[in-house]
């Protein structure tokens, strides 16, 4: 069992910035591949992005690029979400997941999800 832990969810203004960052405190978490989805209230999950398990490659959506990063530092258990330029739309509950194997941009592929931390994003 993985036990994933997201923190850095806040109250933002639009054209923001905040790191999101996901923590496995009782497990490897460089054996597993890693993602970030988002869901808006009255809205399915939306994918934003994943990375392997070395961090060498990552996964986006295109309207996700330039704006949401998703990085790894294995030494430190942990995968973050840089998000820039924030707008209105982009408030959401932001969650981590991870899976044993290869990053995927399907949500239920994905074993392990921790419990979401909020993004308020206003305009």
């Amino acid at each position: 069992q993985v036990q994933l832990v997201e923190s850095g969810g806040r109250l933002v203004q639009a054209g923001g910035s905040v790191r999101l960052s996901c923590a496995a405190p009782s497990s490897t978490l460089s054996d597993y591949a890693a993602a970030w989805f988002r869901q808006a209230s009255g809205k399915e999950r939306e994918f934003v992005a994943a990375i392997s398990r070395s961090g060498g490659r990552t996964v986006q959506p295109d309207a996700m690029k330039g704006r949401f990063t998703i990085s790894r530092d294995n030494a430190k258990n942990t995968v973050y979400l840089q998000m820039n330029s924030l707008k209105p739309e982009d408030t959401a509950i932001y969650y981590c997941a991870a899976r044993f194997l290869t990053a995927d941009v399907v949500a239920t592929v994905y074993d392990y999800w921790g419990q979401g931390t909020q993004v308020t994003v206003s305009s």
